[in-house]
């Protein structure tokens, strides 16, 4: 899979913030993924205290959800962890990983966010951006905004808002259990991200492609894989 772009990781908090505000301008909240037959999903994996970043991308195919493609790629960083900032950690590695890939994924869901974020641009934004591509960010906890519970029935929603504009979307994906929070990555409105979301979830919380890449980051980081 071919990066569109990338650019420096190696960079102070403060400039990293100042980077994150000059990319959010080109995110874009709509979009037509067109006809989608392959869906991805990415996460990173690391010991807590480590500066070793293991980090992967699952490729299934759409709807069945058969995976078709897993690969993985290992960076060190020195970038510490801060919340708001996990793009600056894992980013190198996934973008790595990315490259390694031979299908083109019609959308990626990361796990994190993506606009529902203190700057707008969350890890999925970010590398929304950079890929050019679709994505959702898909995160088990809320960074910034406020939701009221979504209705107990699976597919019940709640908008995440935060200062009177609808950031996101609580999404309860399995009865009796806690909501995921879908947000806009790039290149996708936030009602095809939820619909894509609850079409991607098999009996679990997490959808599929995010729940396959954590699965397969962690198999990795133990050495296997």
């Amino acid at each position: 899979m071919k990066i569109q772009e990338t650019h420096s990781f190696d960079l102070t908090p403060a400039a990293a913030v100042r980077l994150q505000e000059a990319l959010r301008a080109r995110v874009r909240l709509s979009g037509d993924p067109g006809q989608i037959s392959l869906v991805a999903g990415a996460d990173a994996s690391y010991t807590k205290g480590s500066d070793e970043i293991h980090a992967v991308v699952v490729v299934l195919r759409y709807p069945d959800l058969a995976i078709v493609e897993r690969v993985s790629a290992r960076a060190e960083t020195l970038f510490p962890y801060i919340p708001g900032l996990l793009a600056f950690r894992e980013g190198p590695a996934l973008l790595e990983a990315f490259r390694g890939l031979q299908s083109e994924p019609d959308v990626i869901f990361f796990d994190g966010q993506g606009i529902a974020h203190p700057r707008g641009l969350g890890i999925a934004s970010h590398m929304g951006v950079l890929l050019d591509r679709p994505t959702v960010g898909v995160a088990k906890s809320l960074l910034v905004g406020t939701a009221a519970d979504p209705g107990p029935a699976r597919g019940s929603t709640s908008p995440v808002r935060r200062d009177g504009e609808t950031i996101g979307m609580a999404v309860r994906t399995k009865e009796r259990t806690k909501p995921v929070y879908v947000s806009v990555g790039h290149r996708i409105s936030l009602a095809q991200a939820v619909d894509l979301v609850l079409a991607t979830t098999r009996g679990y919380r997490l959808p599929e492609p995010t729940r396959q890449a954590h699965l397969f980051a962690n198999t990795v980081r133990r050495g296997g894989g």
